[in-house]
């Protein structure tokens, strides 16, 4: 029986994001490069659209186009993020440091929330999404018995000191599932580099 393959949602949402959150007080922040990059490695069609408003400025009441909308709240941005097909949009206020709103914003603040903006559409389609609900950690799957055993074949062709480590690391679930290849490649790149070198 075929097995059903995973959704962009669920592979973006089995990703430990715990190393690249930021605490700024007491909020948490995923870093917005690394779920860029995190994302297109998933999904490298995906794309966003920052939403631009006409906006009034000066005495003069000219209109401009800015990637940003001022309200009687407060200041706003918008990211459309599409990923196979599904937009998802989320709205974030312009916030300081405290998360209190910032009245009359610079280019800096007003960039800073389009990121953080970004990083919760991204969390939409899936990564860190429980970041931002509060939840505790995903689920980690487990490696198999035999990827166990490919991983400490391939430690053990290395030294002593790789195979023990390595052993380690499976033992308190530092590897799993969600970055198992990558250390199968580390690994076959060090046995690559032994055989080339010796």
């Amino acid at each position: 029986m075929a097995t059903k393959q995973k959704s962009t949602f669920d592979v973006l949402n089995e990703i430990d994001v715990s190393k690249y959150v930021k605490q700024k007080g007491q909020f948490t922040y995923l870093s917005w490069a690394w779920a860029v990059r995190e994302l297109l490695k998933v999904a490298p069609d995906a794309t966003w659209e920052v939403h631009e408003y006409n906006s009034s400025i000066g005495e003069s009441g000219e209109f401009i186009t800015a990637p940003f909308m001022q309200t009687t709240l407060g200041v706003f941005v918008k990211v459309t993020l599409t990923v196979g097909g599904i937009p998802r949009t989320q709205v974030h206020p312009v916030l300081d440091n405290r998360n209190k709103p910032i009245p009359n914003p610079n280019a800096f603040e007003i960039n800073t929330s389009i990121q953080r903006c970004l990083a919760k559409a991204i969390a939409l389609h899936g990564l860190g999404l429980y970041i931002f609900a509060g939840e505790d950690l995903p689920v980690v799957k487990l490696l198999s018995e035999e990827q166990k055993e490919e991983l400490l074949k391939l430690a053990k062709s290395i030294d002593f000191k790789t195979h023990k480590s390595v052993q380690a690391k499976i033992k308190q679930e530092a590897i799993n599932e969600s970055n198992y290849d990558a250390a199968v490649n580390k690994l076959e790149q060090m046995v690559k580099y032994i055989k080339e070198n010796s």
